[in-house]
Order: C-alpha cells, then structure tokens, then sequence
C-alpha cells in the first residue's frame, strides 16, 4: 500500500519544514514547495535522504506536481513584520494568487486542503480572549493590512472552494509560534530578543511592552496542525496558547535564562501593532483533543540552544 502524499508550500520555512519532518516520520511521503523568498535551504537540508522531494518554485504561478496527492498544506509567504514591510507585493500576491493556485492543486487531485491562516486576521483586537467568531478589526490600508488582508482573502478564497468546488479544507488560525530555526533577524519577538540578550545587546520593546502575546512552542502547534488536518472540521480553528504574557516580561524571561547583562530599551510602537492577543482555543480542545503541552521554560531552553549555535557558526 502506497504512502499518502503530501504537498507542502512554504516547506523551507520555519513551520513549513518542522511540518515536512514531522509528517516524514509518521510515515507521509513529502513533496516541499518554495520559492526560498524568506525560507531557507538549511532547515531541510537534513530531509534530503527521506522520502521528501524538495521543488524551487513560486506558488504564485501554476503548480504542476506529478502523480497523485492526498493533502495540500499551504504555508507560503512572508510571516514577521520585517518580511511584510520589505515585501508587500509579494506578501499580497502568495496570499491570494498563491492560495489560489495551491487550491486549483488539491482541487485537481482530489486532494485535502490546509490553509494556514494567522491570529492577524483578528487585527489589533476589540474581543479578548479572540474566538473564531470574531470578524476582527483590520486597518486594510495599513503597513501591516498586506499581510492581514492576503490572509483574510486567503480565507475567503479557501472557503469559496470548500462551498463552490467541495474540496475538504481546513483553515488553522495560529498564533505566536516559536522555535528553532527562527531567523536570526526575523523581526518577532522571541527570534529577535534571543540573539540580541546571547550577544549582551540591548533588548529592544517597541511601545511600553504592555502589549501582549502568547507564545506556542512549534512542537505544539505543529501536532495542532496535523490534527486539524485528519479531522472532519471545516471551520476555522485556532491553535496557541492560551498563557497570555506582556512582551516585557517574555524579554526579562530570556535575559534570565540566558544569563545575559542586557538592558532593554523602548522604541516607538510600530503603526497598528496589536495591544493584545490570546486565543480561546475551546474549539481545538473540544473537537480535536489538542491543547499545548510544552511550557514556556522548556520551549526557551530548546530555542536559545539553537540560537546559541546559530550565532557560534
């Protein structure tokens, strides 16, 4: 009996390869997709004798995958603030060309379909905790609309399929993820604190850092994921963790575990930077039996180790 198959766009990315690793040694043969944009070849370069077959492409135009697919999971684009202020354009297009194209794929082959969407779509928000529910409250004309807004139409577009061609699909809401194989100038938080508190650099907050965050080890979400991926549910469905902190305390977190002599300093809040963000995962734990196991000490051990080699090479 032949394995199932499994497309993964964005698969260089930091999600996207712990996804191809992860469905690799369950068993999945792997097909990873990227245009290598913000991805990078190292994070699967270890995958290169397993059942994973790695294609350099852009997802904006047409996506030819020979022979059958039984899963199309689409990670592509642009994901910190850095990334989308540098690459609006194409931020945009791999939200809504891109999905499209990677839609037509699990449409043509019969295929399931995965939709990584973001706490984004909920915007700097007016309900707290967010439910799935919620509308959201975007700034579309924003610096930070080209990502909120592609992963909105995202959404939309994956529902219209869903609707309009029956295609099974899945749309996952994840919230702040961290992890090994951040990158080191990533421009989120935890990637950005790390390396600047391992160096004794000061440790930049932008804003008062009473603004909060909930941190997701990537283990976590990635078994959020593939849960939401062999389950029946077709609605949205958020996966983070619920433990709310405010950015100060996670940079004084890492100043400590690190053991590092660094001061922080306060910048001006970027323009439409969310006060808040916790997710009511009362769906995930109802209907899939997920809710995240790894705490927040254990998660930083395991990422400043990474960051610890990354920055000695």
């Amino acid at each position: 009996m032949s394995k199932p198959r499994v497309v993964i766009t964005g698969a260089a990315g930091f999600i996207g390869s712990h996804l191809a690793e992860t469905l690799l040694d369950l068993g999945y043969s792997v097909v990873g997709i990227d245009n290598l944009l913000t991805g990078d070849i190292a994070n699967i370069s270890h995958l290169a004798n397993r059942d994973f077959l790695f294609i350099k492409h852009d997802v904006t135009n047409y996506i030819y995958i020979d022979g059958p697919v039984d899963v199309v999971l689409h990670w592509a684009s642009p994901a910190s603030p850095i990334d989308y202020l540098e690459l609006p354009i194409p931020t945009l297009k791999v939200g809504a060309l891109g999905t499209h194209k990677a839609l037509g794929l699990a449409k043509a082959k019969n295929a399931r379909f995965v939709l990584a969407s973001t706490s984004e779509v909920y915007g700097d928000p007016l309900e707290h905790p967010q439910r799935e529910t919620y509308w959201g409250n975007v700034n579309p004309i924003g610096p930070r609309g080209v990502y909120d807004e592609a992963k909105r139409f995202a959404e939309a577009m994956t529902v219209a399929y869903h609707r309009y061609h029956g295609v099974d699909t899945k749309i996952v809401r994840i919230f702040n993820t961290y992890g090994p194989r951040m990158r080191v100038n990533d421009g989120r938080a935890v990637p950005t604190f790390i390396p600047q508190a391992l160096r004794g650099e000061e440790i930049t907050i932008f804003g008062d850092g009473h603004q909060t965050r909930s941190f997701t080890y990537i283990s976590d979400l990635v078994d959020g994921v593939i849960r939401l991926m062999r389950s029946d549910i077709n609605d949205p469905v958020n996966v983070g963790n619920p433990h709310e902190m405010t950015i100060e305390e996670i940079a004084r977190t890492i100043i400590r575990m690190t053991g590092s002599s660094s001061t922080l300093v306060y910048r001006p809040l970027p323009t439409d930077d969310p006060k808040v963000r916790q997710p009511d995962i009362t769906k995930a734990r109802t209907l899939l039996g997920w809710e995240p196991k790894v705490d927040l000490a254990t998660g930083l051990e395991q990422t400043i180790a990474y960051f610890r080699k990354k920055l000695a090479m």
